[in-house]
């Protein structure tokens, strides 16, 4: 079915192709395949060929119309949707993984190795184990490997990762109190900066403003661009502004959310008087924002669409 934005890109002359979006992992990366001929549809699983291996994931995307030149080539076609002999592969995979789990926390023991098992994963056709840790330098476990391999007789792959990494997989309940967010909706970890703290008049605590990873809280960049907006409409403290009668005055604070700014003015009988006005009924010279690009249209829906299924959750 033709949509108006597919239509456009007709117009303009762009190549279109149908994807779907999968997941692998709960709130892991978001990749696209060719449906082929399969009626697919959100939450199904299907089979699909990855850099891995034969992999079985989560539809989170339903088929849609996208230009070509925004996936990545070549766009790998689904094997088939997942049968019930796959789903039940795929659980007996998480039971091996948990054994698996516990194998490899046995010969780390052993090896005297300083590393901290955080996860492990079989590819679906168990063609290869994964197991993730986390370690504060190189370590060397060659042997660790070899021992591995002679027991699972398989592809082995030890995957350093850093503690946000750790809090994803691990999950967990924020300062909020509420699922964090990196392990329920977030597909990537977004940068976030000291900068978005000041931005929104926050402590600069780091104890306030730290996830339970113990770096900058994700959701710092949830509220970046409204903050922005509204500072940019604000003067700073300390700038000299005009007001509407008239006098010259410095600006001792202002509140963001409310858009009102308190001014230290000299009347005309030269006394210093504190008196708020709303923002727009000053002259000050206006600061520039700060352009923003763009996140992918579809990974926004996605997120949207997380966000109210585990709402949902919370509120059954």
């Amino acid at each position: 079915m033709n949509n108006g934005k597919e239509s456009r890109g007709a117009r303009h002359g762009m190549s279109m192709v149908t994807v779907i979006g999968v997941r692998f992992r709960k709130a892991g990366k978001v990749y696209y395949f060719d449906p082929a001929h399969y009626d697919i549809k959100r939450n199904d699983h299907v089979i699909v060929e990855t850099a891995r291996g034969i992999e079985y994931g989560t539809v989170v995307l339903p088929p849609r119309r996208v230009e070509k030149n925004k996936v990545l080539q070549p766009l790998k076609q689904v094997i088939r949707v997942a049968t019930q002999e796959d789903d039940l592969a795929e659980e007996k995979n998480r039971e091996k993984e948990k054994k698996a789990n516990q194998i490899c926390l046995e010969k780390i023991k052993k090896h005297g190795l300083d590393m901290k098992l955080i996860d492990t994963e079989y590819t679906f056709d168990n063609n290869k184990v994964l197991f993730y840790f986390t370690a504060d330098g190189r370590v060397d476990f060659r042997e660790l490997v070899k021992d591995l391999a002679a027991v699972f007789k398989t592809r082995i792959e030890l995957r350093q990762i850093g503690v946000r990494d750790e809090t994803k997989i691990r999950g967990g309940i924020g300062i909020c109190g509420r699922p964090l967010c990196c392990a329920t909706y977030l597909s990537e970890f977004i940068p976030v900066s000291i900068k978005m703290a000041k931005e929104q008049n926050l402590s600069l605590n780091p104890t306030k403003i730290s996830g339970v990873c113990g770096r900058l809280m994700c959701c710092l960049k949830n509220e970046e661009e409204a903050y922005e907006e509204l500072n940019s409409r604000l003067p700073n403290i300390g700038d000299y502004v005009t007001t509407p009668e008239g006098f010259k005055g410095e600006v001792q604070s202002v509140s963001v959310l409310k858009q009102m700014v308190k001014v230290i003015v000299t009347t005309e009988k030269d006394e210093k008087e504190v008196r708020e006005y709303k923002a727009e009924e000053l002259k000050f010279k206006q600061k520039k924002r700060r352009d923003h690009v763009n996140l992918d249209g579809e990974l926004k829906e996605l997120e949207m669409l997380d966000k109210k299924e585990n709402q949902s959750k919370l509120d059954n």
